[in-house]
């Protein structure tokens, strides 16, 4: 008999609570003289009833399990015992206690059975520390309701469905127990004490005069009666009866269930009474269902199953996973989406940071490289400024000279947008352009500054003063090629500058030229020669500043066409703005410029 078990093969966790748990074996147990009575007796603390779990815990062949003690004098194993153990063998559901053994050696006579260490449901009920939402009772209601459908299709009636024979394993599963071996579990000695009328609590009425003990006759509508007391447990967090407890006996609350009052005398299922909504009062109603007087009016454990708790979740932990998985997946799309977004800011505050600096330089910065200056032989530079600027500044607002220069010196960046140029800075009313650095193009600096330069004045003989239209912009324009030296300079707000005496001289040439007119040095004009698609003018010898006498021209045309009529320039990327500015009182063009006085020097 591969179920039986021999005593001395099962170790039994003797401990206080709390404490490490010691291992006895059963004759230790029964020398120490611990009774197992000890662990099914019924208590009174304030009124209230204490009901402890009938299992200890043991170990078996090396397994943790339940031990559940039978009271018995005398057992006789015969056909019908063995018949019952046969198919308490063969139980295997998910929602369904596992058999194990049984040793029938009196009087030490003991069910082995599948720990579960989450205790039983009337523990978690009563555990006022555990947060039960309503996805976590709707299913245990889902496994009670399983298990039971299960032993109805096979074993039969339950008999003994209460909330303490509700066990949840590891996973948060419960599991149906107790049922079947009803000649092995079938008490000799019968004490009808507040235990007794306890446990008749889940018996359905019409099953409470045939209970010589609690199961002795069952039912399967008296199971879905039993389930009906489960529910309300379920929902009130609380035990059988609870609204009648404090006032009346168990066996006073028994004979008033057997009474046949008229109504049925029930738990109070008042829905406004207990939280959770909708959940609460789907299972109250499904619990009156349950209860029903007449057992033929309860609905079968497949009809609840098929429609009172379709949609239920399943087990717990199998739920969790399945949220888990959801909320990796959703974090999954999540993740991409905020990647995407932090890889579009990144290339967004690159394009920005590349609107400032030159792109070799800025991916040198971004790199945490240092950022050596740099000689350049031969780059063209451009220098313009506003003819009457301060004396326009003095008849105008100081918002308005922003909006002049914001929208000159945006008319401008379109134009330079045409062309193989670098914006250097702007300086009030001076703009600063150059060619041939920091990515080196040969010759072709000359040629591509004075072409940006005849595009400028052209835009501005038909650029229009917002504030004051019928004032004709004018501007100077100078040019100068020579060597310079390039570099960053500063840690915060770094900035490329150029140095050099070409830089000063360009300059010169813009403060010594004349409105409207492209004032060019003898160096840039030898350098479009190559070109023959240059019109310049001999303009003759200038004093410049600190350099002296030297011979100047002035660029009048180009035969070939102007880049920006062929076509519009590749539009700079579009990005999205994440972080959008606040609304301000006065609405400004952006962007904003910030004006100070020419600070070129001398």
């Amino acid at each position: 008999m591969a179920w039986r078990v021999r005593p001395e093969e099962v170790l039994l966790e003797v401990g206080a609570l709390g404490a490490s748990p010691a291992l006895h074996s059963l004759n230790e147990v029964l020398k120490l003289s611990l009774s197992w009575s000890q662990t099914s007796a019924v208590s009174s603390v304030g009124g209230t009833p204490l009901t402890l779990s009938s299992f200890t815990v043991g170990l078996y062949k090396g397994n943790r399990v339940a031990v559940k003690k039978i009271h018995r004098k005398k057992l006789d194993l015969n056909k019908k015992l063995l018949w019952e153990i046969k198919q308490a063998r063969n139980v295997s559901h998910e929602n369904t206690v596992r058999f194990i053994g049984a040793c029938v050696d009196c009087p030490l006579v003991f069910v082995l059975t599948e720990y579960c260490p989450k205790g039983s449901l009337k523990d978690v009920l009563a555990n006022e520390e555990l947060q039960l939402d309503w996805n976590f009772r709707t299913s245990l209601v889902h496994d009670i309701v399983q298990g039971m459908c299960y032993l109805h299709s096979g074993l039969g009636a339950h008999g003994k469905l209460r909330s303490s024979n509700c066990l949840i394993d590891g996973r948060f599963v419960l599991k149906i127990s107790d049922y079947g071996l009803n000649t092995l579990c079938t008490p000799t000695d019968l004490i009808k004490g507040d235990l007794y009328y306890y446990k008749l609590l889940w018996t359905a009425p019409e099953l409470v005069a045939g209970s010589l003990y609690p199961g002795a006759v069952a039912s399967l509508k008296g199971d879905v009666y039993s389930f009906g007391i489960i529910l309300e447990e379920i929902v009130r967090r609380a035990g059988p009866f609870h609204h009648y407890t404090p006032t009346m006996s168990y066996k006073e609350i028994v004979r008033r269930v057997c009474a046949r009052e008229s109504p049925p005398f029930r738990p109070v299922v008042a829905a406004g009474e207990a939280t959770g909504g909708g959940a609460a009062a789907e299972l109250l109603a499904l619990a009156e269902r349950c209860w029903c007087e007449a057992p033929d009016d309860r609905p079968s454990f497949d009809a609840i199953n098929a429609t009172y708790i379709k949609g239920y979740c399943d087990n717990l932990m199998d739920d969790l996973l399945r949220r888990m998985e959801q909320y990796a997946n959703n974090l999954e799309s999540l993740v991409e989406e905020k990647t995407e977004q932090l890889s579009m800011e990144k290339r967004r505050s690159e394009e920005l940071l590349y609107q400032v600096l030159p792109r070799p330089v800025a991916q040198q910065l971004m790199a945490g490289e240092v950022v050596q200056p740099e000689s350049f032989e031969c780059v063209t530079v451009y220098f313009s400024d506003i003819v009457g600027f301060t004396e326009l500044c003095a008849a105008s607002t100081p918002m308005q000279v922003v909006d002049l220069l914001n929208d000159l010196y945006s008319t401008f960046d379109r134009i330079i947008g045409y062309y193989d140029v670098y914006k250097v800075e702007t300086i009030g009313d001076a703009y600063m352009v150059v060619s041939g650095l920091p990515k080196r193009n040969g010759d072709m600096h000359a040629r591509e500054i004075c072409l940006m330069a005849l595009a400028v004045v052209e835009a501005v003989r038909t650029f229009a003063v917002r504030h004051r239209p019928s004032h004709r912009l004018e501007v100077r324009v100078g040019v100068h090629s020579g060597p310079v030296c390039a570099g960053v300079v500063g840690v915060k707000m770094p900035h490329y500058c150029l140095f050099g005496d070409t830089v000063n001289t360009a300059s010169r040439m813009e403060s010594t030229g004349q409105p409207l007119r492209i004032h060019l040095s003898e160096s840039t004009r030898a350098l479009l020669e190559q070109w023959g698609t240059f019109t310049v003018e001999r303009r003759g010898e200038v004093e410049l500043k600190g350099r002296g006498r030297m011979l100047t021209h002035w660029l009048l045309r180009c035969s070939e066409p102007a880049p920006h009529q062929a076509g519009p320039p590749a539009p700079p990327p579009h990005y999205p703005i994440l972080f959008p500015a606040l609304p301000q009182p006065i609405a400004l063009h952006t962007p904003y410029i910030v004006v100070e006085q020419p600070t070129i020097a001398g």
